[in-house]
């Protein structure tokens, strides 16, 4: 639901840090925003995209985050129906920026591991450390396709590939050691062969040789990001990954899902504190309250009932457009597409008592994410109130529309939460992981070598 203004601050600061990524869905959040007057939409228009990753560092954020599909659909998503493909767009960012992280998605139903390794470790050694791999399982069977496969597989076995998967991408990343490559030119030494690894993966899945034709990157691994909150995607995150995107509706379910992923951690002998969970939000910012509430009401006005019941049902991952609109949302059997996140949507109408086309109307506006409305302090005290009430690490902003609600975000709501110490001033490291406070891991050969 679009949250209401707060009253106030929540609660003091736990001397932590929040983290926050920028989701750049260039058409903005809101399946109407691109229509505001101050809308520069455009998942192509790349001198718009420049703009938006220089403000994100002009902010401080931790990184930039570009998702991506495998398939396109003028029905659920119009406006996002073209968009570059985001590690070609993420290279050029690389030029134009020099601090914050840059993250991607990659799928790994769709793809081989040796190539995903190779392309992170190059955008990682190009940015100088900021690289981020957005790993998912791809959700979609229409996807199979376009990729000369059979049937798509299904969710629990997507799951089972991405375990394996994400294991030989860490392995080719440790295939040279930090000094590897010595370049010894008065004994014509270039590489240390002895530093130099070759995986030999033999899997369920995959036959992957190895090594790596590109060094260990700077980070040592780039970053994993996982967004899966399924109970294997939940179990994949807790095992694997650096960073989680997420998406409650509440304080309480918040809260009940960082307690879960931060406990299955432990059981998987993890530190809690080396992942960060970052649910969505959707913040629609105006001066004064009620310019907030009618910017709001404005962008949902704007909705096309057709695309928006689209995207529900592309949401639920059933076609829901012959039910009663005005009528509960029926029982539906379980998806095998966005298992997650239609949980979470039919969670949220059976808890609100949403019709239908409340359900759609929500939807639209931020794709099940959640929405707050209102002054620079009160999208601060939302943000305060998950961030020190143990719902987030810290948060992925997705703003309804680009530049201008962007621009605000930074422009006044980043200078409060620094204030309230909240949020850092400044850049205190180069690396994507130094931004995040996560140690740099160790390299797998190296290790068993020292203990022999």
């Amino acid at each position: 639901m679009a949250t209401e203004p707060s009253a106030g601050r929540k609660g003091a600061p736990r001397g932590r840090r929040m983290s926050l990524g920028l989701f750049a869905q260039m058409a903005g959040h809101h399946v109407a925003g691109w229509r505001h007057p101050d809308a520069q939409a455009g998942g192509e228009n790349l001198p718009l995209i420049q703009h938006v990753a220089r403000t994100a560092e002009r902010g401080t954020f931790d990184l930039f985050f570009l998702a991506d599909g495998l398939t396109t659909s003028a029905e659920a998503h119009p406006s996002t129906i073209a968009r570059l493909e985001p590690l070609t767009l993420l290279a050029s960012l690389a030029m134009v920026t020099s601090r914050i992280g840059l993250a991607a998605t990659a799928s790994t139903t769709y793809g081989e591991p040796f190539h995903t390794a190779r392309v992170f470790a190059s955008l990682d050694h190009v940015s100088g450390g900021r690289a981020a791999w957005n790993a998912v399982t791809t959700s979609y069977a229409r996807s199979a396709a376009n990729f000369t496969r059979g049937e798509h597989p299904a969710h629990d076995e997507r799951y089972a590939i991405a375990e394996e998967y994400l294991d030989v991408v860490r392995g080719l990343w440790d295939s040279f050691e930090d000094n590897a490559v010595i370049k010894d030119k008065a004994n014509n030494r270039y590489i240390e062969p002895s530093r130099l690894h070759t995986l030999n993966h033999k899997g369920r899945y995959f036959s992957v040789k190895g090594p790596l034709n590109v060094s260990r990157p700077p980070q040592g691994h780039p970053i994993v990001i996982q967004a899966g909150s399924s109970e294997p995607g939940q179990e994949l995150a807790a095992r694997t990954a650096d960073v989680v995107f997420t998406a409650q509706q509440t304080l309480e379910e918040g809260q009940a899902f960082y307690r879960g992923v931060k406990d299955r951690m432990v059981r998987h002998g993890r530190n809690p504190d080396h992942l960060h969970i970052m649910p969505g939000v959707c913040p629609v910012i105006g001066r004064t309250e009620e310019e907030a509430r009618a910017l709001y009401a404005q962008l949902q006005g704007w909705i096309d009932p057709a695309a928006a019941l689209a995207l529900l049902s592309d949401r639920l991952g059933h076609d829901v457009s012959g039910y009663p609109l005005d009528e509960p949302l029926p029982d539906l059997p379980q998806s095998d597409q966005l298992r997650s996140r239609a949980k979470l949507l039919t969670d949220l109408a059976r808890r609100e008592g949403l019709t239908l086309r409340d359900l759609y109307y929500l939807v639209a506006g931020a794709r099940g994410h959640r929405i707050v409305w209102g002054t620079p302090v009160q999208i601060a005290d939302a943000l305060e109130e998950w961030f020190t009430g143990g719902a987030a690490d810290g948060f992925n902003i997705m703003p309804p529309f680009f530049p201008t609600q962007f621009d605000a975000f930074v422009d006044l709501v980043v200078p409060i939460l620094r204030e309230r110490g909240l949020f850092r001033e400044a850049y205190e490291g180069t690396t994507l992981r130094e931004h995040l406070g996560l140690p740099r891991p160790e390299n797998r050969f190296a290790q068993a070598r020292a203990a022999e």
